[in-house]
Formats: structure tokens, C-alpha cells, sequence
């Protein structure tokens, strides 16, 4: 067995094949962004596409969000140190945040894993560094606060691989970071405010909580999903977003469907687990849209409840190929898409779900089985003022760090290569600047591709409108 040593020089041996400094490289960007954007909307619902599109049209920072399948193609042509392990693959800012442990533990880390997949680690960290930038300069915050908080990403980076690579297995395996460890970190008020906040928002998301604002009762006195266009509708119902052609209507209710889904799921459950869900009986399912890029893939809500009529919503999300699968030749373990995201995401968190799945849907459409919003917050961007913001992009970058270390066993090899310098802080924020720079670019010619037609965007208050009685 190699010693941390020799780990450590082969990292740093890595920087002849690949100096740090030629981690400013933007990629292959001589290309139309409006087919590869198109590309990645094949296969969703074709009515919500348009919505897609109209979310990706508020901002640049929005547009970044919604195509991770962009920025991987043009990743797929820069240096990398050759070393690959499982990545986030969409590891912009708004993928981090505050979620509950099966034992109702309040942790902050990754929390998106739709996009996982072998591959260079620098990618998510470039994805990260970039979405910094982007969202700073949307935000107007200025170019020394963009400068900052980029490099902020790097240095936390840096330090905390640091720390991983002096770790032991089991000591990496463990390490999680609470909201109490965000708190004693916070340096300002205003900091410590935000993380205050975010913890009481989280105590009030649970289950019991959003079951006045989801549900209603009907007519037979049943408890029933409450239609909220666009955002939730019955596939059967008048207010279906599904296309007269799709497939899911051929059933007569969506019992079929949900009855599709729990044929598989239970058995990826722990026998515990198992033995829980079967305390709980369904009431309803329905359709639910959800965040920016994932808009128009398949995403169900359903509402079961137990013997006192408490409730439990598990969200059944579509899981795609991986938009990293067509630029790297590395495969993952796993052949079933929502197996693919489970795994990488117990890999990558320090705990998860209690209800964390996979399952295949009618037609063969692949999903994954989480909770919905159990304890689950996200930063609020717009209230963050500098110092927040810089303390932000230091706990994204330590939560990223320790994940990779978590799913690759490698930190010293990663950490040998990135050295003490601020040689690869330097490139990355080049990097940064220039994508940020390349993001507006592409978001001008995708708002000229929906002015003239070649893409069609519409926004929430449209769909509304079209059913207003």
C-alpha cells in the first residue's frame, strides 16, 4: 500500500501533465448553445419545456442553472489532473443546502445528485467557482465581491482537502458539517442572523407543515393534493400540463402509477424502512415541478398518511443519464439511473433520506424515491450581504471537499496537486471571470433564440392565465 507520501507526489507529479495554471482554460466554446440546449430538453414533457425555458429567461444566473449539459461539453475539452471518482456533475451554489438525517439532525452539504457521475473533480469545483461569479455579478455585488467569493471557493477547497488528506477513512466517512459548526464560524451579525434564520426555517419544514398548504379536502371528504398551476396538477385532472399524446394517460388513474413505482422501490429500502412505509396508506399523486434544469423531466408527489392521519410525502423525480456521460468514457457502477443518483448521493453525504430510493415508473422510465422538503432550505441569495455571501461560498467549497474526498478516498493525491500556492486559486478565478464573461454571451443569444421564435419561453403567470375561469 502506497504511503501519504507517495500519495501526495503523485498528485503533485500529476501538475507536469497538467500545470495548475492551465485550469484557466474555458473549454471548447466555439458552438451554438440553442442545439445543445434543445438536446437537453428530448424527452421531457413537451408543454413544460416552454416553462423551462421561460425560468431559464429571468436572469443569467438562472440560464446557468437550467443547462449543466452546456458548460459539460465545454468542460469536456479542458485539462484535468486524469484523475476521476464520483462528482456532483451540477455543483453550482443552489445545489447545497440544509436537510434533516434519518435521526433529525439538521447537516448542510450537497443535496443535488441528479447529475452524478464519474469524472475530473475540477469540473464540480469549476461549476461551483463559476456560479460564484455569475451569481455575484447578477446580484451587482460588484467585482471585488466576485474576486472575493471566488476566491473563497478555492481557498476553502484547498484547505479542507487539506485537512481530509491527513484524515483517516473512517474519520472522513464521518465528518458532516451542522448548522451549530455554521455558527461558530459566522464572523459577522448579519452572518449569524442568516444561519439562524435558515435553522428556524428548517424546524417548520416538515411534513405537518405543509400539509395545509398542499392539500384540501374533496367533496367526498377525501384529503386530496390542491392543483397550484404550474406548479402541481393531476395527470387526469382538466388542469394536466401532459401532453393529449402522452403516454402516462393511458392509465385510468394514477393508482396504476403509483402502484408501478412501489413494486420496486420498497425492495431498495432497509428492511427497517420497509417496515415503516408499510404504516402508511396513500390518498394521492400528483405532478410536480420542480427547480430550473430539471423542469419538464418527470417528478410525481404523493401523499400517504398513517393510522392518525399524519402525513408522509415522497416525491418520485425522473433520473436521466447523467449530462456528463456523453464527455466522459467512465461509466457508473450502477446501470439503473435512479440507482446511479442514490448511490452517489450516499456516497457523497454524510447521511441521508431516511426514505432515499430507486424505482422504475410505467414505460420504463427510471425515478428515485426521497421525502419532499423534509427539513430541506436553500440559501436565499438576495439577502446575503459580502461577508455572507463570502461565508457562503467557504461553506459550499469545504461541503464539496469533503464530499470528494468521502467518494474517492483520494484527498492527498487532490491535495498534492493543489499544493499551498495560490497558483491554482489564480487560474480558477481567471476561469471564472471568463466564463461568467462566455455565461452572458450564451444567455444574450438564447433570449434572441426566443425572441425570434426558434425557442418558445413562457412564464408561470402564462400557464396560470390559461386557466383561469
Amino acid at each position: 500500500m502506497s504511503t501519504f507520501k507517495d500519495r501526495l507526489k503523485l498528485g503533485k507529479d500529476a501538475r507536469k501533465d497538467c500545470p495548475r495554471s492551465s485550469q484557466n482554460e474555458v473549454g471548447n466554446i466555439d458552438r451554438d448553445p440553442i442545439p445543445l440546449i434543445q438536446n437537453s430538453s428530448e424527452g421531457r414533457v413537451k408543454s413544460l419545456v416552454e416553462l423551462r425555458y421561460g425560468r431559464m429567461l429571468v436572469s443569467p444566473f438562472t440560464f446557468y442553472r437550467g443547462n449543466a449539459l452546456l458548460q459539460a461539453h465545454d468542460l469536456a475539452s479542458t485539462p484535468n489532473m486524469g484523475m476521476t471518482f464520483p462528482i456532483c456533475g451540477d455543483c453550482h451554489l443552489m445545489n447545497f443546502g440544509g436537510f434533516a438525517t434519518p435521526e433529525r439532525n439538521l447537516l448542510f452539504s450537497v443535496n443535488d445528485f441528479d447529475e452524478v457521475h464519474p469524472g475530473p473533480w475540477e469540473w464540480d469545483l469549476k461549476r461551483l467557482i463559476a456560479s460564484f461569479a455569475v451569481a455575484a455579478r447578477d446580484l451587482r455585488h460588484g467585482a471585488s465581491v466576485e474576486e472575493q467569493v471566488c476566491r473563497e471557493v478555492v481557498a476553502s477547497y484547498q484547505k479542507t482537502m487539506a485537512i481530509c488528506a491527513n484524515q483517516s477513512a473512517l474519520d472522513i466517512w464521518y465528518d458532516s458539517i451542522t448548522y451549530e459548526d455554521l455558527l461558530e464560524q459566522a464572523k459577522t451579525k448579519a452572518t449569524i442572523e442568516q444561519v439562524e434564520r435558515s435553522m428556524q426555517k428548517a424546524e417548520r419544514r416538515t411534513h405537518a407543515e405543509l400539509l395545509p398548504k398542499m392539500t384540501a379536502i374533496d367533496e367526498h371528504g377525501h384529503l386530496t393534493i390542491r392543483d397550484d398551476l404550474p406548479e402541481i396538477f393531476h395527470l387526469h385532472h382538466a388542469t394536466s400540463l401532459l401532453d393529449a399524446s402522452d403516454d402516462w394517460l393511458t392509465a385510468h388513474s394514477w393508482h396504476s402509477i403509483y402502484d408501478t413505482f412501489m413494486r420496486d422501490y420498497r425492495a431498495t429500502l432497509a428492511g427497517d424502512r420497509r417496515e415503516l412505509l408499510g404504516r402508511f396508506e396513500v390518498q394521492d399523486m400528483a405532478f410536480k415541478v420542480v427547480g430550473v434544469g430539471s423542469v419538464g423531466t418527470r417528478c410525481l408527489v404523493a401523499l400517504l398518511t398513517d393510522n392518525q392521519q399524519r402525513p408522509l410525502f415522497l416525491q418520485f423525480k425522473e433520473a436521466r443519464q447523467s449530462v456528463l456521460a456523453r464527455y466522459i468514457k467512465a461509466k457508473p457502477r450502477a446501470r439503473h439511473n435512479g440507482q446511479r443518483v442514490v448511490e452517489g448521493q450516499r456516497l457523497m453525504q454524510s447521511a441521508s433520506d431516511l426514505f432515499l430510493g430507486w424505482t422504475t415508473g410505467p414505460n420504463g422510465r427510471q425515478f428515485y424515491v426521497r421525502q419532499l422538503r423534509d427539513m430541506k432550505i436553500s440559501a436565499e441569495l438576495e439577502t446575503f450581504d459580502a461577508d455572507t455571501f463570502a461565508a457562503y461560498a467557504r461553506v459550499c467549497a469545504r461541503a464539496l471537499a469533503g464530499a470528494h474526498a468521502k467518494a474517492s478516498g483520494r484527498a492527498a493525491e487532490v491535495s498534492g496537486y493543489i499544493g499551498r500556492s495560490d497558483t491554482l486559486a489564480d487560474a480558477l478565478l481567471r476561469y471564472a471571470k471568463d466564463y461568467t464573461d462566455q455565461n452572458e454571451h450564451d444567455f444574450e443569444r438564447f433570449q434572441q433564440a426566443c425572441r425570434k421564435g426558434r425557442l418558445i419561453a413562457r412564464s408561470e403567470a402564462d400557464f396560470a392565465a390559461d386557466h383561469l375561469p
